[in-house]
């Protein structure tokens, strides 16, 4: 069993930054691929970026690449999404996902049902 337990949102003005940490308990966090998604009030749920397992290899939205960067510490167990400048259309829940059967070592899951672990999620609101 993995738990995954998200922190550092907040509220933050257009054009800030923030930084999400999600730590996870498990002996084997490090073979686990890594993701973060987002949920706006009365949209679905979506993809924001995530790491393979070593945290070599990443993938982003499009709606996020070049501003926002996922990271990984295997020694801390613990996933971050570092968020520079921050839209409104940024504010949502954001929360972290584990992967605990990735494909390869390179493998980077981007889709809802290859997570099986998430956590309570952490609000992210921007203002204008």
């Amino acid at each position: 069993q993995v738990q995954l337990v998200e922190s550092g949102g907040g509220l933050v003005q257009a054009g800030g930054s923030l930084r999400l940490s999600c730590a996870a308990s498990g002996r084997t966090f490090s073979r686990y691929a890594m993701g973060w998604f987002r949920q706006a009030p009365g949209k679905e749920r979506e993809f924001v970026a995530g790491t393979s397992w070593t945290g070599l290899y990443t993938y982003y939205a499009d709606s996020v690449k070049g501003r926002f960067t996922i990271s990984r510490d295997n020694a801390k167990n613990t996933v971050y999404l570092q968020m520079n400048s921050l839209k409104p259309e940024d504010t949502a829940v954001y929360s972290c996902a584990a992967d605990s059967s990735p494909l390869l070592p390179t493998y980077v899951p981007k889709i809802y049902g290859e997570f099986d672990y998430w956590g309570q999620g952490t609000q992210v609101t921007v203002s204008s």
